[in-house]
């Protein structure tokens, strides 16, 4: 299948209905895959990370709101960029509050962007270069694992050593 025709997975992550809606609808009017969740812990529990049972989740992007009870977007931020799995992942941080040290400390912990509420189709728009820059890395990562293991380089340096 070829990068374009891809269908990208994005997990959603909000505590507040009416915005977890809209985001999923902006989402899938984009031609994304979306699965939507209410908190932190359960965006967690879907990738596998709360009780380190990794399940076999292809997610390629996190678009989460800063402000939810129990762990903020933040929180879910450290622990996907601390998780070897899922570190990869853009992550994006949603919220209502322009805070610009809040949205500093998002962008230094390792968020590709930030949006302000309420998110818009022109902010899904600036999602699709962070999908493809890292489809680009995976299959620049494929093509090398290939040329390390592909018989006919092995065969070539085999063939050199003789």
């Amino acid at each position: 299948m070829a990068a374009s025709e891809t269908k990208f997975h994005v997990l959603a992550v909000d505590d507040t209905l009416i915005d977890r809606k809209l985001i999923e609808k902006l989402l899938k009017t984009s031609s994304y895959q979306v699965t939507a969740v209410d908190s932190g812990t359960k965006a967690l529990e879907f990738l596998g990370l709360s009780n380190n049972d990794h399940q076999d989740v292809e997610v390629n992007l996190i678009i989460t709101d800063y402000c939810m009870p129990g762990m903020t977007g933040y929180d879910l931020l450290r622990k996907i960029k601390e998780s070897s799995s899922f570190k990869d992942i853009p992550v994006v941080i949603m919220s209502s509050d322009n805070i610009p040290s809040r949205i500093n400390r998002c962008l230094e912990g390792g968020a590709e962007e930030f949006f302000l509420k309420p998110v818009q189709l022109s902010d899904v728009n600036k999602l699709r270069p962070h999908l493809m820059k890292r489809t680009q890395t995976n299959v620049n990562k494929r093509k090398a694992m290939d040329e390390i293991v592909s018989p006919d380089r092995t065969r070539a340096r085999y063939n050199e050593l003789e």
